[in-house]
C-alpha cells in the first residue's frame, strides 16, 4: 500500500470510529487502521461473564445511540462487539482491517509518514486512537513463582473451568480483579484475593443507578483542567462494582464473609512463600468511605433540588479483618493458579514524534499536542470522565475533528497545503471546507 490521506486515524475501536464519523460527516478524507478487526479489543480481552459496568444508555457513540430495549442493563462483551459492528455498518467508515502501523515520524516538510503492515502511507494529520491499555503488566516478582502454578494475566482470564481445579490467587482489586474474583467464588473456586488501593461505588443508591446521579449532577461533564490535581486524577484507579445480574455492588467483605481470603497487597514472591502488607483494613476503610462520600454528594443534590427520592440506610461492613496475614504458602493452600489484575503498560514507541512526557505519557490539551497535526483520542480522563469509554469519546471525537478541520481550513486559505506543501485541488472536500 502506497497512499497518502488528509488523515491517518490508528485504533478502530469505539474511539477511531467515532473520530471517523465525525470526519466523515465534515468530508474529510481519512482511513482508519485497524490492526485485528473491529471490536478486537472486546474480543479477545474480556472473560466469558464480562459485561460493561456502566449503563446502556451511557453508550452514546457520535450519530448511534444505544437503542435497545433495556437501556438500564448492561451489555455482555458479545452484545457490545454487535454493537460495534452495527454503529461501522451505520456509516461505513474507511477501516483497514488488519493492517498494523509499526512507526510514525514527521518529516522536515510537516508530512506524516506512517510504515504499516501493508506497506508505507503519509497523512497530513494523525489521530492515535489505540486507547491505554497496549502490553499487559505482570510485576517480575511473578518469575519466582513455582513452575506447576499457572499464571496468566487478567486480559487472558475466561472461566473457572479453564485454570486447573484448586484454589486461585487473585492479585488486584481494580474492576476486573474484582469481578474475576467474584466470577471463581461463584463458581465455588477458593478464592485468594491481594486487595489494592482501589476505591468503589454503590450500584444503586436512593432509587437509582449511582451513574444515573451522577450524570445529572454534571460530574460527568467536568473537564480534566478544573481540577487541581489533574496528573493525580488521570492515575486514579476506577471505582469497582459490576453491571453483572442486572447490575449489584461488589462487596469485598461479603466475599471474605463468606470463605473468600484477604490480603493486603501482594508484597514478594518466594516460590511458593508469597507475603503480604499489613494495610488490608486500611484499604478497606478507604474504599468504604469513598463509596460514602459519592452518597453524601447525591444526598446534597437531592436536598438541594427537593428531588421525591426515598431513604436508604448506609452501607455497615458486614466483615472486618482480623490480625494481618503476612504470608502464605501457595502449595499448602492449595492454589494452582494466579491471576494477575495488574493493569497494562502503554506502548507508544512506534510514534517517533516528541509529544511524551518523562513517564511515557502524551502531552497534550483535550488530545491536541504540541506537534501541528498530530492528536489523541481515547485516553482515559482525556477530557472528561468518559473520554475513554463509550460515554464520553464521542465529545473529544467532536473536539478534535474542529482542531482538524480548522487547519485544513488554514489550508485553504493560504492556497496551499499548510502542512504537506502539496497544492490544495488534491483534496476536492477542502472547497467544502471554505464555503
Amino acid at each position: 500500500m502506497s497512499a497518502h490521506h488528509a488523515v491517518a486515524v490508528v485504533g478502530g475501536g469505539q474511539a477511531g470510529l467515532s473520530m471517523s464519523w465525525y470526519l466523515r460527516q465534515r468530508g474529510v478524507d481519512h482511513v482508519v487502521f485497524e490492526r485485528d478487526r473491529i471490536g478486537h479489543e472486546w474480543r479477545d480481552r474480556r472473560w466469558d461473564s464480562f459485561c460493561l459496568v456502566t449503563p446502556n444508555w451511557q453508550c452514546r457513540l457520535p450519530g448511534f445511540r444505544y437503542d435497545g430495549d433495556d437501556p438500564d442493563g448492561f451489555m455482555a462483551g458479545a452484545e457490545v462487539v454487535d454493537y460495534l459492528e452495527r454503529y461501522a455498518a451505520s456509516f461505513e467508515p474507511p477501516v483497514a482491517e488488519g493492517v498494523t502501523v509499526t512507526r510514525l515520524r514527521r518529516s522536515t516538510t510537516g508530512v506524516f509518514h506512517l510504515t504499516t503492515s501493508a506497506g508505507p502511507c503519509t497523512a497530513d494529520q494523525v489521530v492515535v486512537a489505540t486507547g491505554p491499555y497496549h502490553d499487559p503488566a505482570v510485576p517480575r516478582i511473578a518469575e519466582r513463582l513455582p513452575a506447576g502454578v499457572v499464571q496468566l494475566h487478567s486480559s487472558q482470564y475466561r472461566a473457572p473451568d479453564r485454570l486447573p481445579p484448586g484454589a486461585v490467587l487473585v492479585v488486584g482489586t481494580g474492576q476486573s480483579g474484582c469481578q474475576i474474583a467474584e466470577d471463581l467464588h461463584l463458581a465455588g473456586r477458593q478464592v485468594h484475593l491481594a486487595v489494592g488501593s482501589a476505591p468503589r461505588a454503590a450500584r444503586r443508591y436512593r432509587g437509582r443507578d449511582t451513574l444515573a446521579w451522577l450524570e445529572d449532577m454534571g460530574h460527568y461533564a467536568r473537564g480534566i483542567d478544573e481540577f487541581a490535581d489533574a496528573d493525580a486524577v488521570r492515575l486514579r484507579a476506577n471505582h469497582y462494582m459490576t453491571g453483572r445480574g442486572g447490575g449489584r455492588d461488589i462487596d469485598l467483605r461479603a466475599f471474605a464473609r463468606d470463605g473468600m481470603r484477604l490480603y493486603g497487597r501482594l508484597r514478594t514472591v518466594d516460590g511458593p512463600a508469597v507475603t503480604f502488607g499489613d494495610g488490608l483494613r486500611a484499604d478497606l476503610d478507604n474504599a468504604d468511605a469513598v463509596a460514602d462520600g459519592i452518597k453524601d454528594a447525591i444526598d446534597r443534590w437531592i436536598d438541594g433540588r427537593g428531588i421525591d427520592a426515598p431513604a436508604e440506610a448506609r452501607y455497615v461492613p458486614v466483615w472486618q479483618p482480623g490480625a494481618p496475614v503476612g504470608a502464605i504458602d501457595l502449595a499448602a493452600e492449595g492454589v494452582t493458579a494466579v491471576v494477575w489484575a495488574t493493569g497494562y503498560h502503554r506502548d507508544h514507541r512506534w510514534i517517533e514524534v516528541p509529544v511524551f512526557d518523562g513517564r511515557g505519557y502524551p502531552t497534550h490539551e483535550r488530545g491536541v499536542t504540541s506537534c501541528p497535526g498530530l492528536y489523541f483520542l481515547g485516553l482515559p480522563w482525556q477530557y472528561t470522565w468518559g473520554s475513554g469509554r463509550f460515554a464520553g469519546v464521542a465529545r473529544d471525537a467532536e473536539h478534535l475533528c474542529a482542531a482538524i478541520t480548522a487547519t485544513r481550513r488554514r489550508q485553504v486559505t493560504e492556497g496551499v497545503s499548510w502542512l504537506a506543501g502539496t497544492p490544495t485541488e488534491t483534496y476536492p472536500e477542502l472547497d467544502r471546507l471554505a464555503a
